[in-house]
């Protein structure tokens, strides 16, 4: 099966399902495709449990592993998909909390990674199975940051007040990069590839986190230049897709990262460009272009993380290590927000029950489970990717039906 076939059978999914959620089952649309690809790829797992010879499952398997999740979303779908998301973030209520924000990011990830790792390490200790400790540090990387894409799609759907969701969606934009890279450099020193030590994870954390963010601004400033000097909407259209496309791609063979780049300069183009750099009529065109995209990519990714639970170990031990790291993941991101909330109330005040929304909303999505199955096979993999897969769903689901009702009863409807 070609590229296009893949692409052609998934558009097809995602709209005949997203058309029975919205006329039968009514849940928030990423939400629905979520759960009816799920529900789909158990059905299948069950029918050729009890029909071998129907040979349902396998068909499945090879369709899901043609895709590459992983390779799909980190050097495809991702790209776009920050771009867009950063876009509609409001940078002036980001700036107001620019520090707390930051130390989020940084801090509250590296926090996070190592009491996540500590939970696991206990929890697959006590179910027999023997996690290395620099693989534990692995899932704590790969789970601690929020999804911009999971966060942003939920509550956009969810209604919640705009400056709550600005700070929920710019936290989730660079924390989202930042876990990226530690991920990368705990990987490498787990796999051996090169001598894992803090001074050297120092070194290449500063260079990929912002060395990415220096990358985003200067693409995004070349972008920024060249639509203000025309007025053309469907060019300027171009432009930014030259932006995304491009720039993630030079990124990628310049090791700074890619995620951070675009974050960077999507708030570029989505602030600063659209206020001084495009006429009515080129900022209604490029806004409602990357709407589209970004609905379209939502769609597929979302229905993606539900058919991938075909990919998972379904037995009892490994399902139970999952559900048990959402409360270790919960009670990480609770300690990681908590800290520099605390740090920072003094100087930036949060909005009232900001820090229930942040733990609550923020959610793990489709970037966790492509990490998950990047990793080599083995064990381990099965692990980490089920318990990824399974905290993943509960976040989606669970977490994402439930914010917006959380969040407009702790701060009300004000904007």
């Amino acid at each position: 099966m070609n590229a296009l076939d893949a692409a052609a059978i998934l558009v097809v999914l995602a709209a005949v399902l997203g058309y029975v959620n919205y006329r039968l089952i009514k849940l928030p649309h990423t939400i629905g495709l979520t759960v009816m690809g799920a529900v789909a790829s158990l059905g299948v797992v069950a029918i050729d449990a009890v029909a071998p010879a129907a040979g349902l499952g396998q068909p499945v398997r090879d369709f899901l592993a043609g895709i590459d999740f992983s390779k799909a979303l980190m050097e495809g779908m991702l790209s776009f998909l920050l771009f867009a998301g950063a876009l509609h973030v409001d940078l002036g209520n980001l700036m107001q909390r620019k520090w707390t924000v930051l130390l989020m990011a940084t801090i509250g990830v590296l926090v996070s990674t190592v009491l996540v790792a500590l939970g696991f390490r206990l929890i697959s200790s006590a179910f027999g199975l023997e996690v290395p400790w620099l693989w534990c540090l692995v899932f704590g990387a790969l789970i601690s940051p929020t999804d911009p894409v999971a966060v942003m799609g939920i509550l956009k759907s969810a209604k919640v007040p705009a400056t709550l969701e600005a700070k929920v969606a710019g936290e989730s934009l660079f924390n989202d990069g930042i876990g990226v890279v530690v991920f990368s450099i705990l990987l490498a020193g787990a796999l051996g590839a090169e001598d894992f030590s803090l001074g050297r994870a120092g070194e290449l954390f500063l260079l990929e986190a912002v060395g990415g963010a220096a990358f985003g601004l200067a693409v995004g400033w070349i972008a920024y230049r060249a639509m203000k000097a025309i007025d053309e909407h469907n060019l300027e259209v171009l432009i930014t897709l030259a932006l995304v496309m491009g720039g993630y791609a030079l990124a990628h063979r310049l090791h700074v990262s890619g995620p951070v780049a675009m974050a960077v300069a999507g708030l570029l183009i989505g602030n600063h460009g659209t206020r001084y750099a495009m006429s009515e009529s080129t900022r209604r065109h490029v806004t409602q272009f990357w709407s589209l995209l970004d609905e379209a990519l939502n769609s597929i990714l979302f229905l993606l993380i539900g058919l991938e639970v075909i990919a998972i170990a379904l037995d009892a031990g490994h399902l139970l290590i999952g559900l048990i790291s959402i409360a270790v993941v919960l009670g990480a991101r609770a300690v990681s927000v908590g800290l520099p909330l605390a740090a920072m109330a003094r100087f930036t005040p949060f909005t009232k029950g900001a820090f229930p929304i942040l733990v609550w909303g923020g959610l793990r999505g489709g970037i966790s489970i492509a990490l998950a199955l990047s990793l080599p096979a083995g064990p381990t993999k099965v692990t980490i990717l089920t318990a990824t897969y399974v905290i993943v769903v509960f976040s989606v689901v669970v977490q994402g039906a439930t914010v917006g009702t959380a969040a407009r009863r702790l701060v009300g409807d004000s904007p």
